[in-house]
């Protein structure tokens, strides 16, 4: 039985990173990241999430040291101050904040549920995901659901898509302005919805999959049309405001396409960019990245101060029961393996004395229990103290002291040859702390 193991992880985010490093640590993807972290040393589950302002992974590993040199090499490009590093408690703690809303841009948007569930399915197609992290993701969700209908965190919230149409309405008169939304994916349909809301005269929505496209265009009231990618060097020049907000690695709005446009805001809130930085070198053109969007969300964040106070006492009370859970899981792993080692020594041995007993005479089958029933009440009594010791380390964070049990009662020890013959484990034996004696289990309970 290997010993449950601890998680570590790595963000890069908007709050202390740029949208170029957060797009530099994100590498080739969530199913890449996560092969390539269970690849390493010691990692036995693995887990990250991209998104347009984060890239984060978390790895599980039963020493620490594995787990922080399999992190180490996460975003090599990108300055020490843009990458926090998290241990077990603080990566339970980050996970819960996030997947509420309020590590997000926008404090309290409900698009990050969604992306870690896609995150997490993405990790378990690759392999990922083992019991550790699917209690931590899975209780993570769990907060957020909770912080979004037992508070009012998301009341009025904006998104990223609609806090890019308030920014540009504080650049630009919209009415009967012309706009273009690049992108038909759950943001592209944020920011169509927002500029729904505005006095623009029309809506082009550009999508490499073009019925996807129509399909957002028919969201809105305002007269819009769904055009292939391949049209945006011709609608671009007639546009006012261009939100872009696709999944394309690569640039999807050129230079080229705003030579001769006039004034044109460009809103840019995809990672990795879709709009090429140079295009805002161009006469009348200004181009905004997700970094700009700081002091629209901020308006928000304020409003919202006193409801993420209420979702904080939620995490804290959350993290207070996964981590307690946790800490039964590590010392039941090393009792449950303390209890294994002692009943292959108990079998070995009792076996061993029944074959001397039946040289000296043939036993009774209940002269046979009596001396099995010795055998457990022994076993039982002589771990009852260790047992009280490893729960109250496991209590006392001293992971040190069950790491220790762990080696001294290795449940896989297989004796020399020579040494008598061994028996398995039996379901109801000493094996298991179900089996504990009754006596025993009595006073642990105390």
């Amino acid at each position: 039985m290997r010993e449950t193991g601890a998680i570590a992880g790595v963000s890069v985010a908007h709050a202390d990173a740029t949208v170029d490093e957060s797009e530099a640590a994100g590498g080739d993807g969530v199913r890449a990241t996560v092969s390539d972290l269970l690849a390493r040393e010691g990692v036995e589950e693995a887990f990250a999430v991209q998104t347009c302002n984060r890239s984060e992974a978390y790895v599980v590993t039963d020493r620490t040291v594995d787990g922080t040199t399999a992190l180490s090499t996460f975003a090599p490009d990108v300055r020490g101050g843009a990458v926090r590093r998290l241990d077990h408690e603080e990566s339970l703690e980050h996970l819960m904040r996030v997947a509420s809303g309020l590590e997000s841009l926008v404090l309290g948007e409900d698009q990050i549920i969604g992306q870690l569930r896609e995150a997490y399915e993405e990790s378990k197609s690759a392999g990922g995901i083992g019991p550790v992290l699917k209690d931590a993701v899975t209780k993570a969700l769990h907060v957020g659901e909770r912080a979004r209908t037992e508070t009012e965190i998301n009341e009025g919230v904006v998104s990223l898509g609609s806090a890019a149409v308030r920014l540009a309405a504080d650049e630009i008169d919209l009415t009967d302005g012309s706009a273009v939304v690049v992108g038909a994916g759950e943001m592209g349909t944020l920011a169509a919805r927002a500029l729904d809301d505005t006095p623009v005269s029309d809506i082009v929505v550009a999508n490499r999959t073009v019925p996807h496209a129509e399909f957002v265009a028919e969201e809105v009231d305002t007269p819009a049309e769904a055009v292939p990618l391949a049209d945006l060097p011709a609608v671009v020049p007639d546009a006012d405001l261009v939100v872009t907000a696709t999944g394309s690695p690569d640039l999807v709005v050129h230079p080229s396409y705003v030579d001769g446009a006039g004034r044109v805001v460009c809103i840019d809130i995809a990672q990795p960019r879709d709009v090429d930085p140079a295009a805002g070198a161009r006469e009348g053109v200004t181009v905004f990245d997700i970094d700009d969007l700081e002091d629209v969300t901020q308006r928000t964040r304020e409003s919202r101060a006193a409801e993420a106070r209420e979702v904080e006492s939620i995490i804290d009370a959350e993290l207070d029961r996964i981590l307690e859970a946790y800490k039964r899981k590590r010392a039941d792993d090393a009792i449950s393996a303390m209890y294994a080692g002692a009943d292959r020594v108990k079998a070995r041995e009792l076996d061993r004395a029944m074959s001397k007993l039946e040289a000296q005479g043939d036993l009774t089958d209940e002269q046979r229990q009596t001396v099995a029933d010795l055998a457990d009440a022994l076993v039982g009594q002589l771990l009852a103290a260790p047992t009280r010791s490893l729960r109250d380390a496991a209590g006392e964070d001293d992971w040190e002291t069950i790491r220790t049990a762990l080696r001294l009662f290795d449940p896989d020890f297989t004796p020399k040859t020579g040494d008598s013959v061994e028996s398995d484990a039996p379901d109801a034996g000493v094996g298991s702390p179900d089996a504990v004696p009754d006596s025993v289990a009595e006073e642990l309970d105390d």
